[in-house]
């Protein structure tokens, strides 16, 4: 099940229209209309808006899979919100983060051994 199919199923379980769900994250009917139909995706701030409307997370608009799991393991939620957002970076920019923490955690392990 991809995005669009994801607020719809969420949407009719609400029993809402599209043109009340519109009304309630701030767009026109139409744009609901394009997200259904996955011809647009949203911007992070009207994911948010929609996953609010819809009483889920963008994590399960966006991918299926809801992060309360993660966030229950991750104590620091600074670090969470940090982690979401670079998840909606692009993947030449996700790679270069990896790479930063790949380097200061590897460098942490040989500081830990030198002691």
């Amino acid at each position: 099940m991809g995005f669009g199919e994801r607020i719809k199923e969420l949407r009719v379980q609400k029993k809402l229209t599209q043109s009340e769900l519109a009304k309630m994250v701030g767009l026109t009917y139409i744009q609901i209309g394009r997200y259904e139909t996955q011809k647009s995706n949203p911007s992070s701030d009207v994911l948010q808006k929609l996953a609010n409307a819809l009483d889920t997370t963008g994590d399960y608009l966006m991918n299926g899979s809801n992060d309360e799991v993660i966030a229950t393991q991750l104590t620091d939620k600074e670090l969470l919100k940090q982690f979401k957002a670079v998840e909606q970076l692009n993947a030449e920019d996700k790679h270069l983060i990896k790479t930063f923490i790949d380097a200061f955690l590897t460098k942490r392990q040989v500081q830990k051994l030198a002691h």
